[in-house]
């Protein structure tokens, strides 16, 4: 500190000629990228034909939960999912079935984030508790039994995920830190802080090396980091609200935002830019959670009006409109083979679309 005093009283100049230096030079940044943003992307869609006519019906409806669904995750059997609500409970249904094959009771309400083991035979959850724990998926006994706390933050857990086995989790919290644990010692691997407000959602790059992820929060701030040194690599601003919801496109070069501004929005790793914006005159109510088909051209929103808003990636139009929640739809997935959706609401249930 001192020395800065020193350089502040010796040159008074410096400090101030250093900043404008900075300035001048993200003005160029920004300069040089406008020029690489030579054609806007559903210009270039238009040459594509319009997609066939959708016939996405609910087929299941999971009840269960005594309390708003807060958070859901499909298990990569593409048949079995995990959803976490207000009422305390974590649910482990068979989606073809609707039958609950497990229900663990937290020690709190709120369970705002769960998460499935790339096994299968691991669930993770967390919420106002302030922790993430996971709990062993056995037939013969009772999950809670074996359960163990894993990550601890100074504020409520705002989301989970697992890494690419089951031996490491990805946190994010409300105290506006990521954090990678490792799920055996419950130990801190790496911890990610540059977010100026809460963090709400965290998805993991899909690509070979898998080493970066994104998330998102209430600074309005969608950064992508390294996991390995805990750097945030690249920073991307546009949203007029709280992010909600992250996720990256199937091929890991982009991701979409859901935000409470009423808006989806496209990035592209790449561009290191906005590349699409989701959004009509007609909707102005927030996105809580979006999602790819897995082919990457359909994106899915749910919305705080009830509704599931279903559009083309590359258009940037609207194909379709989802009805049947009767409450705020605050979590949505697509299964780990593209065959169906899942939704959850605060309307206490979940359901299957396809």
């Amino acid at each position: 500190m001192a020395a800065t005093e020193a350089l502040r009283a010796d040159n008074p100049e410096s400090i101030e000629s250093l900043s404008r230096e900075a300035e001048s030079l993200k003005a160029r940044l920004e300069e040089e990228k406008a020029k690489l943003n030579d054609v806007d992307m559903c210009v270039v869609a238009q040459r594509l034909d319009n997609l066939a006519q959708f016939n996405i019906k609910p087929r299941r409806v999971l009840k269960g939960h005594q309390g708003k669904v807060l958070c859901m995750d499909w298990s990569s059997d593409k048949r079995h999912i995990v959803s976490s609500s207000q009422d305390g409970k974590m649910l482990v249904w068979d989606a073809f079935t609707t039958n609950k094959e497990h229900a663990v009771t937290m020690p709190t309400t709120w369970v705002m984030a769960c998460s499935y083991g790339p096994s299968g035979s691991i669930v993770a959850c967390g919420g106002l508790d302030n922790k993430c724990t996971v709990y062993p998926l056995s037939l013969e006994e009772d999950p809670a039994s074996k359960k163990k706390a894993v990550a601890t933050h100074t504020s409520y857990l705002s989301c989970c995920s697992f890494t690419n086995s089951d031996y490491q989790i990805l946190t994010g919290s409300g105290d506006s830190t990521c954090a990678l644990w490792d799920v055996e010692s419950g130990q801190l691997i790496q911890s990610f802080h540059g977010h100026a407000g809460d963090v709400m959602s965290i998805d993991l790059s899909p690509t070979e090396t898998g080493n970066t992820f994104v998330s998102g929060g209430c600074d309005k701030v969608a950064m992508v980091w390294d996991m390995r040194t805990g750097d945030c690599v690249q920073m991307f601003e546009g949203h007029d609200s709280d992010i909600n919801s992250v996720r990256f496109y199937p091929s890991g070069d982009a991701f979409a935002t859901g935000s409470d501004d009423a808006t989806c929005r496209l990035f592209d790793l790449r561009a290191d830019r906005e590349v699409s914006c989701y959004k009509k005159e007609s909707i102005i109510f927030g996105c809580n959670s979006v999602d790819f088909s897995v082919s990457g051209r359909l994106l899915f929103g749910g919305y705080n009006d009830y509704t599931i808003n279903l559009w083309d990636v590359l258009k940037g139009t609207r194909l379709s409109i989802l009805y049947g929640h009767e409450n705020r739809v605050s979590c949505l997935g697509v299964s780990p083979d593209g065959t169906a959706l899942c939704t959850g609401s605060w309307d206490y249930t979940l359901r299957i679309w396809a």
